[in-house]
């Protein structure tokens, strides 16, 4: 099959004088988003040669720690969704989003 389109996703990173981020931005156009302000990017690439995850987690040094904990719940429970459409397997799904209420429980992110 031959590819008929191509779409780029772009991040920006702006750094301090010890190459530290200050300022994350980024652009999707075929999804409308241009130049969008963020605090943090978690991204994972699956190199299928070395069957390894490269990953790449940074966060500007003004990220609020509880918008942090937040955003690594949020993340977790993404992947319980995505792991789900991508393995179709239930029984883990629901073990991963148990850890996920856990998590939440445990950094006090839900109002009992």
């Amino acid at each position: 099959m031959a590819v008929e389109h191509t779409s780029k996703i772009t991040f920006t990173v702006g750094l301090d004088e010890n190459k530290i981020p200050e300022e994350i931005s980024w652009n999707a156009e075929d999804g409308g988003i241009k130049d969008e302000d963020s605090k943090a990017i978690m991204l994972s690439v699956w190199d299928h040669k070395k069957k390894d995850t490269l990953r790449m987690d940074l966060w500007t040094k003004d990220m609020p720690v509880d918008e942090m904990k937040q955003f690594f719940h949020q993340t977790l429970v993404s992947m319980a969704g995505s792991f789900q459409r991508a393995t179709n397997d239930e029984k883990m799904s629901a073990t991963m989003r148990d850890f996920c209420d856990y998590f939440a429980e445990k950094l006090e992110l839900v109002k009992k």
